[in-house]
């Protein structure tokens, strides 16, 4: 059976790291989560105060992006990937609050982005994977044969993030979160490198009223399409 590359992109919390590690698992291709990677790399920010009054000590960053290194493990328990950065686990720490409001203007800025690609094409030469992220079906794998773009209700997709924050027992805010899904938005689509755009050969998935079993089941159809195509 031959290996395809699938590329999965969208607005925030619209569920696509959910949607990517499920399909992965279930056809046995290596999953990449690209905004874990851009997460890794806000986190390093605000361990070493590159964060100012000012926004983001770019010289500092750019000089150190060549000692920033991200790659993925995975966990025996959950079979699910963890994120590591520089050699420590950093799953937990990059999904917070606190890193989900500034990831924006750290993946906006053009020095980061090309640093970044460039690991995910390595990553992802040899075929058989899934990578979701803004920008996979349009800059990292213009190629892919199986691109999809993911997206749902501002409302919907704060619930969701509310909802995954309260699961984990960290504080959160609806109103919070909602204004940080817009200006997400709002930053993704407006950036000058990569903006956030449905690739003109992508398929359109709307999930806000899917569960996630249809959502699952549409996976596997356009999957086994793709592959005998």
């Amino acid at each position: 059976m031959k290996k395809i590359t699938i590329a999965i992109d969208g607005y925030s919390s619209c569920g696509k790291s959910t949607m990517a590690k499920d399909l992965a698992r279930e056809v046995g291709y290596i999953y990449i989560d690209s905004g874990a990677m851009y997460r890794a790399v806000t986190l390093y920010c605000l361990e070493n105060q590159f964060f100012t009054a000012d926004g983001i000590d770019t010289a500092k960053l750019e000089e150190a992006m060549p000692s920033i290194q991200i790659s993925f493990q995975l966990n025996p328990e959950t079979g699910r990937p963890m994120t590591f950065l520089n050699g420590e686990n950093v799953e937990d720490r990059i999904r917070t609050m606190e890193v989900s409001t500034r990831v924006s203007p750290v993946a906006a800025l053009p020095f980061v982005r090309e640093a970044l690609v460039k690991l995910q094409q390595e990553m992802g030469k040899e075929k058989g994977i899934v990578m979701d992220g803004r920008d996979i079906g349009t800059a990292v794998f213009p190629d892919a044969e199986l691109k999809i773009f993911v997206v749902a209700s501002a409302e919907i997709r704060a619930q969701r993030r509310y909802d995954e924050l309260k699961a984990k027992g960290q504080e959160a805010s609806f109103e919070e979160i909602l204004a940080n899904v817009k200006e997400r938005d709002y930053i993704d689509q407006n950036r000058e490198v990569s903006p956030l755009r449905q690739a003109e050969d992508a398929l359109l998935l709307d999930n806000s009223n899917l569960t996630i079993e249809e959502q699952k089941q549409w996976l596997a159809a356009e999957f086994e399409k793709a592959i005998n195509g």
